[in-house]
């Protein structure tokens, strides 16, 4: 194969492909091997689908219904890009009587759109609106690996895990902010063999390309004349600031900085801001000065003010989007927003706070609100796998067909809950980088 990340090569027989990929796929979900002739993406992702314990016969679970999926997809990022979607695909798909997919990060399917008759098809495997995609829940197939590799990919027949979509062939790609690069989704192609080429998925990247574009003009960095700005300092160690049409990269301890001032719209004294940021009481304020120093030549002129210390525009940060929106409710909207605990690696006091605060209101807004696809989301997250409080929750109200796997997994965390911790000094003992909760 020339390139690893297509099903076929230009003039490969489909056919004599598939029946090699069955008996592939039935020596995997028998007895664990992988055959010479599988591709490396694919036979990674089966032993990927196996380890989150996908079954080959199962299918797709609705985690959205229709008045929850209409208000949670109209406020998604990813609405705006949709008329640019059915403008490049829509033709394409009637016309080869495919289907095009959109779905948010978690592979929540937003949109499915094309051909009538493969709609109808499609829909008795589960692959509508609302229904999850994600590879941990339903095993390797393009838009949820494409999201767990966060590239590219085509998956053509057996090569999907769960047996009821060996008919399809897919191609999708991931799309992402333009201006944080965070992962909003995919989109997706879905139909018969005669996807099985490398024009489809180039295709498929071209649009994501163009999605992308498209969502950064619609949605432009602040100009030099705008009166706003944009923090971003979630699930990441180093802040990103989007202010007078540039975007910054801060470091680690002007990440903490920017996240106390937008805290504090009114301003901090230097004795609060040390207080806040130092753990070690022996810091002393020419420490701080200096830091702050640095930062208002990064920032340049006008933006950081003294006396106290504040910034002279609105700012508009990633965790009061959050805060505010469980504020009023909108939990799948918050959980939608949230890209991971607050500056995960920070020990400043004032942020170590917030970082807890924010994360516990958001589970406990989670385990209330109880709702299956979105506990889900949060215990299949890397800040939310070993959280017993959830898993629990998720036990209460998984389907009937997922509780094995639920209970299965809080009985390991159970098991390390009662391990004894490692002798100090002992090669296994390690500096856990989960940050506080």
């Amino acid at each position: 194969m020339t390139d690893a990340w297509v099903a076929l090569e230009p003039g490969a027989d489909p056919g004599a492909r598939l029946g090699v990929l069955r008996r592939a796929h039935e020596a995997f979900t028998s007895a664990g091997r992988v055959e010479r002739p599988v591709r490396p993406v694919v036979a990674a992702s089966w032993r990927r689908s196996a380890r989150a314990r996908v079954s080959p016969d199962g299918s797709a679970r609705v985690e959205l219904a229709e008045d929850d999926l209409s208000a949670y997809r109209e406020g998604h990022p990813l609405a705006r890009a949709m008329p640019l979607f059915r403008e490049l695909m829509g033709a394409y798909a009637r016309d080869g009587e495919h289907l095009v997919a959109v779905c948010d990060a978690s592979g929540r399917l937003l949109w499915v759109e094309g051909d009538a008759r493969s709609r109808r098809r499609a829909g008795r495997m589960n692959f509508v609106p609302g229904a999850r995609w994600a590879e941990s829940s339903v095993g390797t197939n393009a838009p949820g690996t494409a999201l767990a590799l966060d590239r590219p990919v085509q998956v053509f027949a057996a090569e999907h895990f769960l047996r009821p979509v060996h008919p399809w062939t897919c191609a999708a790609a991931p799309l992402h902010d333009p201006h944080t690069g965070r992962l909003l989704g995919a989109v997706d192609i879905t139909g018969g063999d005669s996807l099985a080429h490398p024009h489809s998925l180039a295709f498929v990247q071209a649009v994501a390309r163009a999605a992308e574009s498209h969502l950064a003009l619609s949605a432009p960095l602040p100009r030099d004349d705008d009166d706003r700005a944009l923090l971003y300092a979630l699930g990441r160690d180093e802040a990103l600031l989007v202010a007078g049409g540039s975007r910054v990269r801060l470091s680690r301890r002007h990440s903490e900085i920017l996240v106390l001032l937008a805290r504090h719209p009114e301003g901090l004294s230097g004795d609060r801001l040390l207080c806040e940021l130092y753990e070690d009481e022996s810091v002393t304020p020419v420490t701080l000065r200096a830091e702050l120093s640095r930062l208002r030549r990064l920032l340049g002129d006008g933006l950081l003010r003294s006396r106290p210390y504040r910034l002279t525009v609105p700012v508009e940060a990633d965790f009061t989007v959050v805060a505010r929106r469980l504020g009023s409710g909108a939990v799948a909207a918050a959980m939608g927003a949230y890209a991971g605990p607050l500056l995960p690696r920070s020990q400043a006091p004032a942020v170590v706070r917030l970082r807890g605060r924010l994360e516990g209101e958001l589970r406990a807004a989670l385990v209330a609100r109880a709702d299956p696809g979105l506990l889900s989301d949060w215990v299949h997250s890397p800040w939310g796998e070993d959280d017993c409080a959830a898993w629990r929750a998720l036990a209460e109200v998984a389907p009937v067909r997922q509780r094995p796997v639920v209970r299965a997994r809080m009985r390991e965390l159970d098991g390390e809950l009662r391990a004894p911790a490692p002798v100090r000094g002992s090669p296994f003992a390690t500096v856990s980088q989960r940050p506080p909760s």
